[in-house]
């Protein structure tokens, strides 16, 4: 087996169930019942126009070499509707991996869930309209080489978190949350029970009956003096 040059074309996938379960529910509700460290770095942002306020699918995983987008052609070829692509990338800013001709057929031939690319993409005045979630780093107009090496479906890091295959994506306009396949069906429960906890503050918050006690507390708790003065140098 040649390391460095794999596809791999089966997954270990989520309940299908589960997955729909976080089609409600915002990226930050999952993310906060995840201890807040389980969101894409913010470098990585939404940069087309899906109607859908929340997007999710299971994560198909690409491994470039930076600048390199032979294992991306490679995952337009084999993967399947439905699919969120998350592409690593090295963290390379200097070259688009995919513009409007693959992202074409992304959409419409495979019609994945969307993409996730820790780079930059081109074609961005008519990807930027689509209906059709796009996470990029920015745009350049400079091509992509096509040499490899690079591997499918295999854990990758991309915006900082560590991806796995079969993971499950939840995307909004906010960013990118990753819940991890084994834990998801747990992490849906609380996050459904925070998005209530959280909806139910909200509303007291427009009535003007927001409960902000704790705060004081927590700042005496914390050491901090609260002084009824001026501060004078």
């Amino acid at each position: 087996m040649s390391y460095g040059q794999r596809v791999f074309l089966q997954r270990d996938m989520p309940d299908p169930e589960v997955l729909d379960g976080f089609r409600t529910i915002p990226a930050s509700n999952v993310a906060d019942v995840m201890s807040r460290a389980s969101s894409m770095n913010p470098r990585i942002r939404l940069v087309s126009s899906p109607k859908n306020q929340v997007n999710v699918g299971p994560a198909w995983t690409v491994k470039c070499r930076a600048g390199d987008n032979l294992a991306l052609h490679a995952s337009l070829t084999y993967c399947h509707e439905g699919d969120f692509l998350v592409v690593s990338n090295e963290e390379d800013d200097t070259r688009a991996l995919i513009g409007e001709v693959m992202m074409a057929h992304l959409r419409w031939g495979q019609k994945a869930a969307g993409i996730i690319l820790d780079g930059p993409i081109r074609d961005i005045d008519e990807i930027g309209t689509w209906d059709f979630p796009v996470y990029a780093t920015g745009t350049t107009p400079a091509g992509p080489y096509k040499e490899g090496p690079g591997e499918v479906n295999v854990p990758v890091a991309c915006g900082g978190l560590t991806v796995n295959p079969g993971d499950i994506v939840v995307s909004d306009p906010d960013g990118i949350t990753i819940v991890p396949r084994r834990d998801a069906e747990r992490i849906l429960a609380d996050a459904r029970a925070f998005k209530a906890n959280d909806e139910a503050k909200l509303v007291a918050a427009r009535k003007g009956e927001a409960k902000r006690g704790w705060v004081k507390q927590n700042l005496l708790d914390k050491g901090f003096d609260i002084i009824d003065d001026v501060h004078r140098p």
